[in-house]
């Protein structure tokens, strides 16, 4: 899981021969969720793009939507649209109201905290929150 690529290369001097050797590390820590007492790893964090959303199907068949946002937090909600019941919210737009992350849907553009589940636009409509962590 370790994505990392060694390049070597070799300069001549008049006196001596210099190895010079580059590194290139992907952030390869492990996105995880909540699951009871345990924590579920989803994928790896390198695969997540800061302002865009990515879906992924849990064991138990819910979908859920991450986001990783410019600051590097990562976030987990519910994937389906409680407005239209379409699967969609990782597909949405993010932005952020008064410094608060939150995902538009793109069907309806009702936007949802990516912190609190809480339709910005409508008080009565809250989508799951998962807890996540990156490590």
């Amino acid at each position: 899981m370790n994505a990392r690529t060694t390049t070597e290369t070799t300069t001549e001097t008049t006196t001596e021969t210099v190895t010079e050797t580059v590194e290139t590390a992907r952030d390869t820590r492990v996105v995880r969720l909540a699951a009871g007492d345990d924590w579920l790893a989803v994928c790896d964090r390198s695969l997540l793009t800061p302002g865009r959303g990515v879906a992924a199907l849990l064991p138990d068949g819910r979908q859920v939507a991450l986001f990783l946002d410019r600051a590097g937090r990562t976030y987990a909600i519910d994937n389906r649209d409680p407005f239209t019941g379409a699967y969609v919210l990782s597909r949405g737009l993010v932005g952020s109201d008064g410094g608060q992350p939150f995902v538009a849907s793109p069907l309806l553009k009702q936007r949802f905290d990516l912190a609190t589940g809480a339709c910005l636009d409508d008080d009565e409509v809250t989508v799951a929150v998962f807890e996540v962590r990156a490590d």
